[in-house]
């Protein structure tokens, strides 16, 4: 065997390693447990403690990936904001009554973007403080691992109200945190989903009342015409769709949902 391919199967080696170790830490930071203790690289066999993470970084990438891909149901649902903004949006279609219009692939296409645009400030400071040192070297696996879940901890705590991080505080027997610091994820995550369901059926209840309106004035004109057997829905729509067309609904929708995350 070549002496450079064997050194290149031999980095790989501990690319993986370094990668495996990073990969767990995130995986279990991400889950809510706070006992989790990342393996140190001088302890991986194959990597020693004066490894350069520049070298190694391509590994880290790849497992990184693999490892988002795998939770991004989880994490994209409970600890960001597409959960609020796919259900505002689910309640836009329900309101005007286009059944599957837009398509659902529109409706959560949209909601990632927009997701990726409330959430882009956290992620910069994610990418920056955290992922960009560690690979520099700058910051161990314990030290970034830590600030990425400060950032994320600091964006679920401004949209989390007290009343439910207080729920699941005494539903986990737990004792009361002094700081924000002091929560752990188990109770926030929680706590995160429930804030964003309220709130999102608030703005849903909202949107909502318009159409209402325009129902009951429909249906209320067609019994007093004695013509019943016309379904109120179909009359209906195509005055909701005008209401909505008018008044600029869609933009009047992603903007209060953008303003809502202030």
């Amino acid at each position: 065997m070549d002496v450079r391919e064997r050194d290149r199967g031999c980095w790989f080696g501990r690319g993986t390693a370094l990668a495996g170790a990073l990969g767990l830490g995130l995986l279990m930071t991400a889950c809510g447990t706070n006992a989790v203790v990342v393996p140190d690289p001088a302890q991986i066999p194959g990597l020693t403690a004066t490894g350069d993470p520049q070298e190694v970084a391509i590994g880290v990438q790849i497992l990184l990936l693999l490892t988002v891909l795998s939770l991004a149901p989880a994490l994209l649902v409970l600890m960001t904001s597409f959960t609020r903004i796919v259900i505002v949006l689910s309640f836009v279609r329900s309101a005007i009554g286009t059944q599957q219009v837009p398509p659902n692939q529109v409706l959560i296409g949209l909601a990632l973007f927009l997701t990726l645009f409330t959430m882009s400030p956290t992620l910069e400071a994610l990418n920056r403080d955290a992922f960009e040192p560690f690979v520099r070297g700058e910051k161990s696996q314990q030290v970034a691992l830590r600030e990425a879940e400060a950032h994320l901890r600091r964006f679920m705590l401004r949209q989390t109200r007290e009343k439910d991080i207080a729920l699941f505080v005494n539903l986990a027997q737990a004792e009361r945190p002094r700081t924000p610091d002091d929560l752990s994820l188990t109770v926030l995550v929680p706590a995160f989903a429930l804030s964003e369901l309220k709130t999102a059926f608030q703005m849903g209840i909202l949107i909502f009342m318009p159409f209402l309106v325009i129902d009951m004035v429909v249906s209320s004109t067609l019994m007093s015409m004695g013509m019943m057997m016309m379904p109120p829905s179909i009359v209906a729509l195509p005055f909701k769709l005008l209401l909505f067309v008018m008044v600029d609904g869609w933009h009047l929708t992603v903007s209060s949902l953008l303003a809502s995350f202030g």
